[in-house]
């Protein structure tokens, strides 16, 4: 170690993060301490790293902090996490962000001020490349003073901001790509709550925790689409058809509407979510370049509804990794399911193959195996399935039964790879 040069020594400790881990790693030697100095790139504060960051007082933490920051010069990468801890000054939270914003490329931060500072004022105009906030409200932007030129991922988790202000914010951030919302506060100037968010560059959107009437995203570079746990009337995507990942959990949507961006889809997930099939079927039947589709605890709004093998078969040629999942607890199912196996077409490109079901039953397994019988180049298996923990005499005579089956029906597939996952 005495023989590297202080700049690598300086990555070294950049890769430690924490900032505690940092201090007590410069202590060893003048080298390491010039190395911390003048070549730290990245440093961390998060108040789960060191318990005792919750154990100093406010003013203790502050000054801690301030002497910390201030020793580095040149840092690419700070966060500053601290849950759980009371309000920070102002100005001293500013003094961090003034000293450090000229070289800073990312910026992770959850501190709490009395009062609210703006950190699009301070870290506009700047190097940053990504920014991570949370716990914080944003309100006044304006998108021509307070202008993001580098930066390409936001993230506002726990936010509060308005509608307008949300937009705004995509504006004045020319080349974003990635943006993610979790839980945002969002505040409405009407009683109807509708976002609209215009943006020509971006390419990946996460959204969680939201409940709005209406959200409207016109994206014409998006690619990649992910919506988790929202409540929302209307959903309506804009693009250009250039939406290749396309997922949905435990999201309740009345009318989802994403236009023509699906021409070119690749892989479509979802999970937890009450659908019309033929609606959704037809929706994305235009994108024949599905190669993974999954279908995972859906409630069809039809009772007769089923996934029609055959049908996909024909639509999706280069499908190769097909997961399904249903409540099998109806025995009115087996006659459906009967009638979604019909056809001769073979899902021949499918090598990973996940099934599930609420229930072990005789249905599962004839289900099992009429997708087995479909799919003759699989190489992989999984099979999910729900066991409860007091089982009644039926139950464990089912479940017997199915084990039976099932390996009688897996020493004829010898070259597959079977995993079974049960919860």
């Amino acid at each position: 170690m005495d023989y590297l040069p202080v700049e690598v020594v300086g990555n070294i400790l950049s890769h430690l993060g924490a900032a505690r881990d940092v201090i007590v790693a410069s202590a060893t030697c003048r080298k390491w301490r010039e190395a911390c100095q003048k070549h730290l790139h990245t440093l961390s504060f998060n108040s789960h790293d060191w318990p005792l960051y919750r154990d100093l007082s406010t003013s203790r933490l502050e000054i801690l902090i301030t002497q910390t920051l201030f020793q580095t010069t040149h840092l690419q990468g700070l966060s500053i996490l601290m849950d759980d801890v009371d309000e920070f000054s102002a100005s001293t939270v500013v003094a961090w962000l003034m000293y450090t914003r000229e070289s800073l490329q990312w910026l992770f931060y959850n501190v709490r001020t009395n009062p609210n500072i703006n950190i699009l004022d301070i870290c506009g105009r700047q190097k940053l490349e990504m920014l991570v906030l949370a716990h914080n409200s944003v309100s006044g932007v304006e998108p021509n003073y307070q202008r993001f030129l580098c930066l390409k991922s936001l993230s506002l988790s726990y936010v509060s901001i308005s509608a307008l202000d949300l937009n705004l914010l995509l504006t004045a951030c020319p080349k974003i790509e990635i943006l993610a919302l979790v839980n945002p506060e969002i505040a409405m100037s009407d009683a109807q709550v509708t976002v609209e968010l215009n943006s020509t560059t971006l390419k990946s959107i996460y959204i969680e925790a939201i409940s709005l009437d209406k959200f409207i995203l016109e994206a014409d570079s998006l690619e990649n689409l992910h919506l988790k746990d929202c409540a929302l009337e209307l959903f309506e995507l804009v693009g250009k058809g250039t939406l290749k990942y396309f997922k949905i959990d435990d999201v309740s949507i009345i009318h989802l509407d994403v236009g023509e961006s699906v021409d070119n889809l690749e892989t479509v997930d979802v999970s937890n979510f009450t659908i019309n099939w033929s609606k959704f079927y037809q929706m994305i039947s235009k994108s024949s370049t599905i190669t993974s589709l999954r279908l995972w605890d859906v409630v069809f709004d039809e009772e007769d509804e089923i996934v029609d093998v055959e049908t996909i078969a024909l639509c999706f040629p280069q499908l190769n990794h097909l997961a399904v999942s249903y409540d099998l607890r109806d025995d009115l199912r087996e006659g459906i399911l009967h009638y979604g196996l019909q056809g001769l077409s073979l899902l021949e490109n499918v090598n990973v193959l996940e099934l599930g079901s609420t229930v072990i039953n005789d249905v599962f397994t004839q289900w099992v195996t009429g997708l087995l019988q479909r799919c003759p180049n699989l190489t992989k298996l999984v099979i999910h399935g729900v066991i409860s923990e007091t089982k009644t005499p039926e139950e464990c005579q089912m479940l017997a039964n199915f084990t039976s089956s099932i390996v009688q029906l897996i020493r004829r597939y010898v070259h597959v790879d079977v995993q079974f996952e049960f919860e």
